[in-house]
C-alpha cells in the first residue's frame, strides 16, 4: 500500500476552522507529529511519498480532501473552501502515477474527507464543503466503474470523515450526535464513547487501525472487536480541525 503525505505548512495557524475555535498551533511539534504519523504508517507496511509542493497554502498536509483516490482511478476534488482551491493541482502530477485522473469542477464542490468507501458503496456527507451537484458529478464519474453514491446528511461536524469512517469488516465507527445510524443505509455501526466525540475519524491501514492518542476509550474498544490498533499523536492536528484520516491519501499501486 501507498500512502501519499505532505508537509505541514508553516502557515498552518492560518488553516480554515468551522467547527472549533482558533487555538495557537505549534510547527515545530506538528512537523515532530507528522513524522512520527508517518513512521505508524510505515509500521502498518505502507510505503510513505511525503509531498513538498503545496506549502504555501495552510490546509496543504490535510492531502485526504483533495482526491477521491479508488482502485481504479482517481478523482480531483472541488474544494468546498476558497483559500483551498489551487490545492488538487499540487496533487495531481503525484496521483498521475497511479491512477487515470478525472476532475469535478465548480459550481459542484466536493472534498475527499466527505467520501467514506464502503465496499462497493461511496458515502458522501453534505457539508460546508461538498453539494449535491458534487455529488452527482462524482456519481457520474464512477459510474462505470460499478459504484453507488449515497448522500449522507451530517451536522455539527467539517466532513463526514469526522463523524463516520469504516471498520475492515464495513461496519461503521461513528459519532451519533453528528451522523445518524438510520441515515446510513443499512450498514452495521458502532459507537465511539461519548467522552471522545472525535473519535470516528480513524484509518484502517492494512488491517490495522490507527487512532490518535487523545481518544485511549476508543482505541480499547476497536482492540476487543478484535483488530489491530496504532496510536500517534495528533494534537496540533486536532486544533486545525483534522484527524487521523485527513494527513495521507492510500492507494494500491498497479
Amino acid at each position: 500500500m501507498l500512502a501519499i503525505t505532505h508537509v505541514p505548512s508553516p502557515k498552518m495557524e492560518q488553516c480554515e476552522l468551522t467547527f472549533v475555535p482558533r487555538r495557537a498551533i505549534d510547527y515545530t511539534r506538528a512537523v515532530q507529529q507528522h513524522d512520527q504519523y508517518c513512521g505508524m504508517l510505515r509500521a502498518c507496511g505502507a510505503d510513505v511519498h511525503v509531498l513538498d509542493v503545496n506549502r504555501d497554502f495552510p490546509d496543504c498536509v490535510f492531502v485526504e480532501d483533495t482526491a477521491i483516490v479508488l482502485d481504479e482511478i482517481a478523482v480531483l476534488a472541488s474544494m468546498g473552501s476558497e483559500s483551498r482551491r489551487a490545492e488538487p493541482a499540487g496533487i495531481e502530477p503525484e496521483l498521475r502515477n497511479y491512477r487515470r485522473v478525472h476532475r469535478i469542477e465548480r459550481p459542484a464542490t466536493i472534498e475527499g474527507g466527505d467520501v467514506l468507501r464502503v465496499g462497493r458503496t461511496l458515502l458522501v456527507g453534505f457539508s460546508s464543503r461538498t453539494n449535491q451537484a458534487g455529488l452527482e458529478a462524482l456519481a457520474s464519474i464512477v459510474a462505470p466503474h460499478d459504484y453507488r453514491v449515497l448522500g449522507v446528511p451530517i451536522r455539527d461536524c467539517l466532513h463526514l470523515k469526522s463523524a463516520c469512517t469504516a471498520l475492515p469488516d464495513q461496519r461503521l465507527l461513528i459519532n451519533p450526535a453528528w451522523v445518524k445510524a438510520r441515515d446510513l443505509f443499512g450498514f452495521e455501526s458502532v459507537l465511539v464513547p461519548e467522552q471522545e466525540p472525535w473519535a470516528a475519524d480513524m484509518l484502517s491501514v492494512g488491517g490495522t487501525i490507527c487512532v490518535t492518542a487523545a481518544h485511549p476509550r476508543t482505541a480499547e474498544m476497536i482492540d476487543k472487536l478484535g483488530f489491530k490498533v496504532q496510536m500517534t499523536d495528533l494534537s496540533e492536528f486536532a486544533k486545525a480541525e483534522g484527524g487521523v484520516t485527513c494527513l495521507s491519501l492510500l492507494l494500491e499501486p498497479h
